[in-house]
């Protein structure tokens, strides 16, 4: 059985995005830019949201970097009600159940499987208790008024715990949790 690691992109307050925020909330870093590398490089199965997809696979020619042609390589799975074909390498739409698909992907996979963007799917795979690792790179801001996509929205309770932590150029916190599956203390 594969692993599915969930990467979600926030600052302090729990957005993943804000309407005047640049990039990576504009705290793009040497060691973030190291990480990220790293990870695309790493084998792996990429789960994508039709959003997601379609900004990564419409880049325009000058703002790909090799980033961006090693991840055209891998394989990727776009989970979409409405597209209908995928003009990107190694990449396969699906319009079945989120939960049954990932499912059978994590049982059936070579490589683990990993998220990347696509805040709606993260969720739904949180939500349906498929996630074996949550990894949370916050952003040392609150977004505040100008936020937009609150990943913890309808987001089930669910113990976690702590895997591990790091700084990235003294500012942005990577924090990884595993799922304990057990119940949440109550009151």
């Amino acid at each position: 059985m594969q692993t599915l690691t969930v990467d979600v992109f926030l600052s302090v307050d729990g957005w993943a995005g804000g309407a005047t925020s640049p990039g990576y909330f504009g705290y793009f870093g040497p060691e973030l830019d190291a990480w990220i590398k790293g990870e695309v490089n790493r084998p792996q199965l990429v789960i994508l949201g039709r959003r997601t997809y379609e900004a990564l696979a419409g880049l325009p020619r000058d703002a790909r970097d090799a980033s961006w042609e090693r991840m055209a390589g891998l394989d990727k799975v776009v989970f979409s009600s409405t597209l209908e074909s995928a003009s990107w390498p190694n990449t396969r739409v699906c319009h079945e159940d989120i939960a049954t698909e990932v499912g059978r992907l994590k049982r059936e996979s070579d490589v683990p499987l990993r998220t990347i963007g696509s805040l709606s799917v993260a969720r739904q795979l949180c939500g349906a208790g498929l996630v074996d690792r949550l990894r949370l790179m916050t952003f040392p801001l609150l977004v505040g008024e100008t936020g937009r996509e609150p990943f913890f929205a309808g987001v089930a309770s669910a113990d976690l715990e702590l895997v591990g932590h790091r700084a990235l150029d003294d500012r942005v916190l990577l924090i990884e949790y595993r799922p304990t599956g057990r119940d949440i203390p109550r009151a």
